[in-house]
């Protein structure tokens, strides 16, 4: 049976309450704690009037205060809502806009990002500690099938959108991760990624619902290679996960060789491709090492499949996504809508089953459109854009990206926002984004029409300030014109040719796996 994390910590806080929970740089706390904690939260939100069903924006860095908190939303049955705290103010004033939670929830530090909009505020605020400090009783945890939190993700609206995970979706989807990778009571894992990106809870929540410790550090410290090898060996980390762009970042580093003496055991990879060199390349290092190649579009929940990769997956070049979770279904449809039954043969990949989004926050239309049920009988799949097939082997394989959507550095962005962001900026009266595979690592290049001559720093400053750092072009060039194909669709191999990119060919997505 299918146990959902909030039950699961507080078992583990009932039957090993001295055992190690969450730990960062300010913050040791074990099961009893995190759980003692976490009710006075929920308290906290109860007595600031929030009920079941309503949004709680959580504001927060990576931090024992995040896990505190969502923790504390899940008892209380709010929808938690992470927000990015380096994301522009214009940014997260939108989506705090479009998600209308009843609370937000900020570290009143520094580094905690800025409270979206101009005060007066339309939304309450308060700390962790502020709700922590109320004095009233837990309330009974929440029970039944509802929401459990929304992220917000670019799509092909080129708007973000909130994508509603529901609690048995998020069950589902954490057991079935910690039974892949082996996780237990025995488990401490670095958590790398940041917290607002579901591919984070691929490594926080399947720990804590094994009974095993969580280690965070400063989002931007683990920028720097040493700090990870030395919170992995200092911390007895036997578990991490992240994306292969950080797998390069680490293969890149003199202090790869530590791993070899660490208790570092197993690795997933996710949110872009897995690169079999860069594996073989951890492999010469730490051959003891598990690597698992996890795949799964935000909307159904995490990750959909968990693929241990073998020697001889590395050794031919191709790395698969694997198969899906128990209870996650995978059908293919070629270009005309029909079935794909044959091995080898690529179609477009619909996910079905028990981890399934309960949908857009707000957007039924755009919900219906990629939530199908007519495409299997009696059952609603969802339309996840991906181009695979099925190897003789029974394993996926990801083949592209069939829309607009692309992956870069493990995160799930639209090229339509970017654009019209670009487009927004003064001066630009047309602009274009295209994407480039420049040997596997995914560009973005601005093109821009302006009513006058255009300084590119200038034009980085003013986007930047609609747009996270994750999503700024990495170049922009001033054109004439945007020319056009014969049927008058946007020329991008033109375009890349005029920026000196000819040869190296636009691309929809340069990844294998949309987790988040």
């Amino acid at each position: 049976m299918t146990t959902d994390v909030l039950t699961a910590v507080l078992g583990h806080a009932t039957d090993h309450p001295d055992r190690p929970a969450v730990k960062d740089p300010a913050t040791d706390l074990d099961y009893a704690a995190l759980v003692g904690r976490a009710g006075r939260v929920a308290a906290g939100l109860v007595a600031r009037g929030v009920t079941e069903g309503d949004r709680v924006a959580l504001l927060l860095p990576n931090s024992a205060e995040f896990v505190v908190a969502a923790l504390a939303c899940l008892w209380s049955g709010a929808i938690f809502v992470p927000l990015a705290v380096t994301d522009p103010a214009a940014r997260l004033a939108a989506i705090v806009a479009d998600c209308a939670p009843a609370l937000v929830v900020h570290s009143g530090t520094a580094d905690g990002g800025d409270v979206p909009g101009d005060g007066p505020h339309p939304f309450a605020l308060a700390t962790v500690a502020e709700l922590a400090g109320t004095g009233a009783e837990p309330p009974s945890p929440a029970d039944g099938e509802r929401t459990a939190y929304a992220i917000y993700t670019s799509g092909t609206t080129g708007q973000p959108k909130g994508v509603l995970i529901g609690t048995a979706a998020f069950a589902a989807a954490v057991d079935a991760a910690a039974a892949a990778l082996g996780l237990d009571a025995d488990t401490r894992t670095l958590c790398v990624s940041p917290f607002h990106f579901d591919g984070s809870f691929g490594t926080l929540f399947p720990a804590l619902h094994s009974g095993g410790a969580v280690v965070i550090r400063p989002r931007d410290a683990l920028l720097f290679p040493r700090t990870f090898f030395r919170a992995v060996r200092s911390e007895g980390i036997t578990y991490t996960g992240f994306s292969p762009t950080y797998l390069r970042l680490l293969l890149s580093s003199p202090e790869m060789r530590t791993l070899a003496d660490s208790d570092l055991s197993v690795v997933a990879l996710g949110g872009e491709a897995c690169s079999a060199a860069d594996i073989a390349a951890l492999w010469e290092v730490a051959p003891r090492v598990r690597v698992f190649n996890r795949y799964g579009p935000t909307e159904t929940t995490i990750a959909v499949t968990h693929l241990a990769v073998t020697l001889a997956m590395v050794e031919s070049g191709t790395v698969p996504i694997g198969r899906p979770h128990p209870g996650v279904s995978f059908t293919l449809l070629d270009g005309d809508g029909r079935p794909v039954d044959t091995a080898g043969t690529v179609g477009e990949l619909y996910i079905g089953g028990s981890q399934l989004m309960d949908g857009y926050w707000g957007a039924p239309e755009l919900t219906a459109a990629v939530l199908r049920t007519d495409v299997v009988p009696g059952s609603t799949v969802y339309r996840s854009g991906d181009l695979v097939y099925r190897g003789a082997d029974g394993e996926y394989v990801y083949v592209d990206r069939a829309d607009r959507v692309i992956k870069r550095r493990g995160i799930r962005i639209s090229l339509v926002e970017i654009t019209d962001a670009v487009r927004a900026a003064d001066g630009v009266t047309v602009a274009a984004c295209v994407a480039f595979d420049d040997d596997g690592q995914v560009g973005i290049v601005a093109f821009v029409v302006g009513e006058r001559p255009l300084v590119p720093l200038e034009l980085r400053r003013e986007v930047g300030a609609r747009l996270p750092e994750s999503m700024l072009p990495d170049r922009f060039v001033q054109v004439e014109d945007l020319p056009l194909t014969g049927s008058s669709k946007l020329d991008e191999r033109r375009l890349l040719a005029s920026a000196g990119l000819a040869g190296v060919g636009a691309t929809a997505a340069a990844d294998t796996n949309t987790a988040g």
